[in-house]
């Protein structure tokens, strides 16, 4: 197959992988209710698998994507997909909670961190044009995961005990994404950069490591995406529990999460499409402000009508700008070490998304409302549009005819 036909083939395969590993991790609100009575573990304990695998997801995203630029992406996806299926199958049989947190959150999280920065970066090295939309494709493809792998498994614990649902989404990850991983390869300019070929000049610009985790554009987008993911990271978590407070029964109230998803699938192809016409940094600006002005609103509704509007304004931002990070990092370092790049402004992501369950909770246990949660959000939103207003690209420079970035 034509390299040109073969870029959109990875472009399938990394929504696949990213859809059933990222499915297969966010199971665990669903099993939380049946692991609780199985097994007299605490809500609130099991609950912190989740928070431990974020973390486990922020320090492994930047480790994994240095090892993408040294190893080649299929090394790592292989070894992060197989790592994933075997802490779920270590999980579902774990005897004492400490286990648990220790496979589902610091493994299964490290493995899962092994996906996201390496598929980002490597289907950005396939493409010189159309960047955003193909890395916005690839994020949907992982946004499917809340409307074919989390009713999946809804279906296996009502019908199972959470061990054997568990353990059924470990084989679930053997079977898909180990085998996908085959068919991810390294840009065909990196191939040739390997083999003594001077970078050519949509390689991005020339530069050191060092320079690059120094330089203000590296910064400044790791702090926007730290902020970013701060904004929405509570109001994802918590929107169900403050629809129950107003009255809204659990099953009503869950369907705010899927009208987010399913928002979510159109707002990555739209902002990709926008971010290829009109940038990246222009259309991130916009969206993050929108975001803002969406999480303020989240707490001002209290109808379930309401939530659905807000829901699907708000799944529809937040899921449209978060691909375009990496089409910034793309026209802006060197194609070389974009797992690194990404890797980082990953690795604040999820520092951010740490800190919206951790904060929502403490502050609705302060306040007994969820008011402030979305107020502090919707400041943390203004906050990461401040900052990517300071975004600016490396300045361009005439070389022998052509244009590059500056180092």
């Amino acid at each position: 197959m034509e390299q040109s036909n073969y870029r959109w083939v990875i472009v399938v395969i990394g929504g696949l992988i990213g859809c059933v590993a990222f499915g297969a991790l966010f199971a665990l609100p669903v099993f939380i209710t049946d692991m609780a009575k199985q097994s007299g573990w605490s809500h609130t304990g099991i609950s912190a698998a989740m928070t431990i695998a974020f973390l486990a997801m922020a320090f492994g995203g930047f480790i994994s994507g240095t090892l993408t630029d040294r190893l080649g992406p299929f090394r790592v996806v292989f070894g992060g997909s197989a790592l994933l299926a075997v802490a779920l199958a270590i999980a579902s049989e774990a005897p004492s909670l400490l286990i648990f947190q220790a496979c589902y959150g610091l493994i299964a999280g490290a493995a899962a961190s092994a996906i996201m920065a390496p598929l980002m970066a490597t289907v950005t090295g396939w493409f010189d044009t159309r960047i955003s939309l193909a890395v916005s494709l690839v994020s949907a493809g992982m946004g499917l995961a809340p409307a074919t792998m989390t009713p999946l498994a809804s279906w296996l614990i009502t019908n199972h005990d959470w061990r054997f649902s568990m353990l059924t989404m470990a084989i679930i990850v053997a079977c898909t994404m180990v085998p996908l991983s085959f068919f991810i390869r390294r840009p065909p300019v990196l191939e040739a950069i390997a083999k003594g070929a001077p970078p050519p000049a949509s390689a991005g610009p020339q530069m050191t490591m060092s320079q690059a985790l120094k330089s203000p554009p590296f910064i400044i987008l790791a702090l926007t995406n730290f902020f970013c993911c701060a904004t929405h990271s509570g109001p994802i978590i918590h929107t169900i529990s403050y629809a129950m407070t107003c009255g809204i029964p659990l099953v009503l109230a869950s369907t705010i999460y899927t009208v987010e998803g399913l928002a979510g699938m159109g707002g990555r192809l739209v902002f990709g499409l926008a971010g290829d016409r009109f940038g990246a940094k222009q259309v991130v600006a916009a969206g993050l402000l929108l975001q803002a002005i969406l999480a303020l609103c989240y707490g001002m509704v209290n109808q379930l009508p309401g939530f659905y509007i807000v829901g699907a304004l708000f799944g529809f931002t937040y899921a449209g700008v978060m691909p375009l990070y990496s089409a910034l990092a793309r026209e802006n370092f060197p194609v070389t070490m974009m797992g690194a790049i990404i890797g980082g402004i990953s690795a604040a992501g999820g520092l951010g998304m740490a800190l919206g369950p951790l904060a929502g909770g403490l502050i609705y246990d302060q306040f007994a409302s969820y008011f402030w949660l979305y107020a502090g959000a919707a400041g943390m939103g203004l906050a990461s549009f401040l900052t990517i207003l300071a975004f600016r690209p490396f300045p361009k420079i005439e070389t022998k005819g052509t244009t590059t970035a500056a180092a």
